[in-house]
């Protein structure tokens, strides 16, 4: 019976020609989701221990402006208190496992505060989380200014 079911639920799914494809996400991906939205929370946070256990030694990290920092520049940076996440949101990530390699992409929009004055942040990102000794460590980030959307 529920064979039956199963088949006619099939059939007509395939006659509705749903371009979805279900897929199980892997462990790995599940993992590196993870880390990817354990970072983000650190940024709102301004999180030094977070950052430390979560980048590689060999980070480098690229803003839009140009700017190529290191670790302990990023993490000085980030946690310095001059300017505050008021948001970030993650929308249209991406993620491809090779090996032990990890390439997120995702737009990351939100807001920065420094010295009274709102900032917004709209700019496209791109992660490489290496895996080293079991978890996934961020290896090397780069963002790009996204071109401004066209207004009538």
């Amino acid at each position: 019976m529920w064979t039956r079911v199963l088949s006619t639920v099939v059939l007509a799914l395939a006659l509705l020609g749903t371009p979805h494809v279900v897929m199980a996400q892997s462990s790995d991906e599940v993992a590196v989701a993870q880390a990817v939205e354990a970072f983000r929370n650190a940024m709102l946070k301004a999180d030094r221990g977070q950052f430390e256990a979560l980048t590689a030694p060999q980070l480098s990290y690229g803003h839009s402006a140009g700017r190529v920092e290191t670790k302990a520049q990023f993490i000085d940076a980030a946690t310095s208190g001059q300017s505050t996440w008021k948001f970030i949101t993650l929308t249209d990530q991406t993620t491809q496992i090779v090996g032990n390699t990890a390439i997120v992409r995702h737009t990351f929009t939100g807001e920065t505060e420094r010295d009274g004055k709102i900032n917004p942040v709209k700019i496209g990102v791109l992660m490489v989380w290496h895996k080293q000794d079991g978890p996934w460590k961020l290896l090397a980030r780069q963002a790009v200014r996204l071109p401004e959307a066209a207004t009538n």
